[in-house]
């Protein structure tokens, strides 16, 4: 075996590198970058076949380091840092023998103890296969299935893939005297007494008391029954029987400290033979099991359920030969799952964790290339990458492109040209010249002799569209029309008849595109922007309205990678890195209450320049609730009492469209200076004259959420402010807000929300289309979602349509179906 890292030396340098600002610090014999870069030439040679690759890449990349930006270095110094921690894990554990298929016998050894064993068989009728319903298990009768069918088991298979939330490691056991709060330990000891009684200042609560020794110290354990049944004094007698003194007991349990001292709360208990006995249970002792409940189905049957089950995933074929097992380092599918369940011991438990895992990343991966081939292999639309129309508007336009805008621009022509349809997201920080990209495209699409339609999620951000089209359309004398919830009848009928005698080439709107009297005659292209508010549906309604067209969609919130490959793994990404030339950064400061004045100050100086204000709040209307100020009642006082000698404005989502655009028109025409407004201006509002965003209670707001609302300003050449207002006492919520006052980044500042806030909170769930995993978090699992993917792109590669790989294809379907809540192949 090849000599290991020096794996403290490595991660030592990584550190200091980040710490010293990324600038390739100079070592006494070599830089940074040169360290790295010969350090990760050669890799370990226990590490799967993927793993050594990026070993290389990595070396490759540090070759490269003088050439990156800032920003690129942070990230591959951050990528470095988990890959070589996952690394190490890898190798310093036994590795598991993945060449031998496993069989009842081996597998039944489970348990730490033969009797458990016994038990768990004794259980479950053997013979029976996965799909049978829960009753054909022993213990699982008609009434206990009906509870567990609350949860959505209905058959064995179903118990046997209903992972658990959590583990407690009660594994470990201790002495009395060693007990710390905070620990989940196991304590032996005997029992010295026993008493259950009322409680004489609760008339329905009764206490249960119990006091252990095991020659190191006494521990008092106490429980609380609510309910008049337990007042009973035969019930109450019969708890005091399970316990008696001069008993061996093992308790498990959380380390808790109380006004009376150490204790375990609310432990599981059981009764032993004699201290040197194993201790044979489910839940003491052991790494116990925490599985998702509802009410009217307890812990305790799903865990006797999940034992009962335990013996049939010998049953599970696992889809992954043994070459794969081997090449990505995982562990037999059906040994994966009972340790999921009942792992011996926490590293077991690692493993098995990283197998399933694996499993749920990889057919979602699956499931995304399957269907980007089966776009692919639709109708074609070929549209010439230049023309006269896209040479005039090069012409018209008062800018020069930027570097990064051409490089997108050249990306999007050349899949217009494929034989296939293009499905392309453009990310790009706010500010960087999205839309001008994205009508390069649409006049690719017209002078092909096609329709485009372009759909916003608000109509604020559809307007500010249409407006920008009309200007730059109106040079090329070409008609645009704009369609939302508010445009008038005999309007709507217009836009209709014109799209469907093909006289209107574009059209840009909000959900209203999607209706079913929006007819297009030659639909070619379809650019949707920020995609992820919209519901995947949604998305597909628009594109079945014309014959496989190119799809486009645009995004201001940049996604960190594990989310794009999550919710876009069907897509090709492109990314515009670069700002416009001019734009200075905006200057950040997180700022409390008694800063209030300053801030105030900073805006009269703004506005005696010239300058506009924006003052954003979390709310609408006053909150009885919530001590936040609203935004009517902030418009209120700033106009009365604070800025009596400026014009205030006041937009809010719940006001009418007409109403909107004359506050959004006013403040564009400098009617006022400054405009109090809720999140509406989050994106689509482009004032170049607005230097000032105000955000009041910042904390109730995600990181990309605040990244958004501050491109709001610094879309000129002067220098502009960011201030976030905040009265939190909470040390995590300012450590959130700072890293908008260290960053300018969006990609960074979506990493680190994503790691804050967790990939729900970040994108909302139930529009972004987002998953609903089992185990995988896509913040702690980075590293394996991105071995799946390459593991799925490898498998596509060599059979696309998995004909080779009947049990992965119809594990795909089903898992993909769960995950996506559709099928793969329509």
């Amino acid at each position: 075996m090849a000599d290991l890292p020096d794996w403290l030396r490595l991660q030592k340098a990584l550190s200091v590198e980040a710490e010293t600002g990324f600038n390739d610090l100079q070592g006494h014999q070599k830089r940074f970058s040169e360290f790295l870069r010969d350090s990760l030439r050669v890799s370990p040679a226990n590490l799967p076949v993927i793993d050594q690759e990026r070993w290389i890449t990595l070396s490759q990349d540090f070759d490269k380091y003088s050439a990156l930006s800032f920003a690129q270095r942070q990230h591959l110094i951050a990528d470095t840092r988990r890959f070589l921690q996952q690394s190490r894990q890898l190798l310093e554990k036994p590795r598991p023998n993945v060449a031998k298929e496993p069989n009842a016998t081996k597998f039944n050894q489970r348990p730490k103890t033969k009797s458990l064993t016994a038990q768990v068989n004794n259980l479950y009728q053997s013979g029976h296969p996965l799909d049978q319903p829960l009753t054909y298990l022993k213990g699982m009768g008609p009434k206990n299935s009906e509870r567990l069918a609350k949860l959505g088991l209905y058959t064995v298979r179903d118990v046997l893939y209903y992972y658990p939330r959590d583990h407690l490691d009660y594994a470990r056991q201790v002495k009395i005297r060693d007990l710390k709060p905070g620990d989940t330990v196991t304590i032996v000891g005997t029992v010295k007494r026993c008493n259950c009684f009322n409680s004489p200042r609760n008339a329905k609560l009764t206490i249960f008391e119990l006091s252990l020794y095991d020659g190191t110290g006494t521990l008092k354990i106490s429980r609380f029954f609510a309910g008049a049944r337990f007042r009973n004094r035969g019930w109450q007698e019969r708890q005091k029987r399970l316990y008696p003194a001069g008993a061996t007991l093992a308790a498990s349990g959380l380390v808790k400290k109380g006004k009376y001292g150490i204790t375990l709360d609310d432990p599981d208990l059981e009764v032993l033979g004699d201290a040197q006995e194993p201790i044979d249970s489910t839940t003491v002792g052991r790494v116990v099991p925490v599985y998702p409940l509802t009410e009217g189905v307890p812990a305790p049957l799903v865990r006797k359920a999940v034992v009962a089950a335990l013996p049939a995933a010998v049953e599970i074929r696992d889809p992954f030969t043994t070459a794969l097992r081997e090449e990505y380092g995982l562990i037999q599918l059906p040994v994966a799952i009972a340790h999921i369940h009942f792992p011996p011991d926490s590293d077991t438990l690692t493993l098995a964790r990283r197998r399933l895992v694996f499993d749920e990343f990889f057919y979602l991966q699956l499931g995304l290339l399957s269907r980007r081939q089966q776009q692919q292999s639709q109708t074609q639309i070929h549209m010439a990458p230049t023309g006269k129309l896209i040479d005039q508007f090069y012409e018209v336009l008062p800018f020069k492109l930027t570097k990064a805008q051409s490089r997108v621009v050249q990306e999007i022509l050349v899949d217009l040209q494929q034989s296939t349809p293009m499905n392309r997201l453009v990310q790009g920080d706010v500010g960087s010249g999205k839309t001008v990209v994205a009508v390069v495209a649409i006049l690719a699409a017209i002078q092909a002799g096609y329709q485009a339609a372009l759909m916003a999620p608000t109509e604020v951000l559809a307007e500010q569209h249409y407006r920008k089209l009309v200007e730059w359309f109106n040079l090329l004398h070409l008609p645009v029309e704009l369609l939302t919830g508010s445009t008038k009848t005999a309007k709507r009928r217009e836009i209709h008849s014109q799209l469907e005698t093909g006289e209107l080439p574009i059209l840009v709107g909000t959900h209203a595109l999607i209706e079913d009297p929006v007819k297009f005659t030659r639909l070619g292209l379809v650019t949707i922007d920020e995609q992820h508010r919209f519901g995947v549906a949604q998305r597909a309604k628009l594109q079945n309205k014309g014959e496989s067209p190119h799809v486009l969609t645009l995004t201001a919130t940049p996604i960190p990678r594990t989310l794009a490959l999550t919710l876009h793994g069907d897509l090709d990404v492109s990314q515009i890195d670069e700002l416009p030339p001019g734009r200075k950064p905006i200057q950040t400061t997180l700022l409390g209450g008694r800063d209030r004045n300053h801030a105030y100050d900073l805006i009269r100086r703004e506005i005696a320049q010239g300058h506009q204000i924006y003052i954003v709040l979390p709310l609408v209307d006053e909150s009885e609730k919530l001590d936040l100020r609203s935004a009517i009642e902030e418009h209120q006082r700033l106009s009365d009492v604070v800025f009596p000698e400026f014009q205030v404005g006041l937009l809010h989502g719940r006001m009418s469209s007409s109403d909107k655009d004359a506050a959004i028109t006013t403040f564009r025409n400098r009617g006022t200076q400054i405009l109090v407004s809720t999140t509406v201006v989050e994106v689509g509002v482009d004032i170049p004259n607005a230097s000032v965003m105000l955000i009041e209670h910042a904390e109730r707001f995600g990181l990309s959420q605040l990244h958004q609302l501050r491109g709001r300003v610094g879309r000129g050449a002067d220098q502009s402010y960011c201030l976030l207002m905040s009265s939190s006492k909470s040390e995590t919520a300012l450590q959130r807000l700072r890293v908008l006052e260290q960053s300018q980044d969006g990609f960074f500042i979506a990493e680190m929300d994503l790691r804050f806030r967790g990939p729900g909170q970040v994108l909302g769930t139930r529009q972004s289309g987002l998953p609903d995993f089992a185990l995988a978090s896509l913040v702690n699992d980075q590293a394996v979602l991105e071995l799946a993917r390459t593991a799925a792109e490898k498998l596509i590669q060599q059979d696309s349509s998995l004909d080779q790989w009947p049990l992965i294809q119809k594990e795909l379907n089903r898992r993909y179906q769960k995950l996506m809540g559709g099928a793969i192949f329509t």
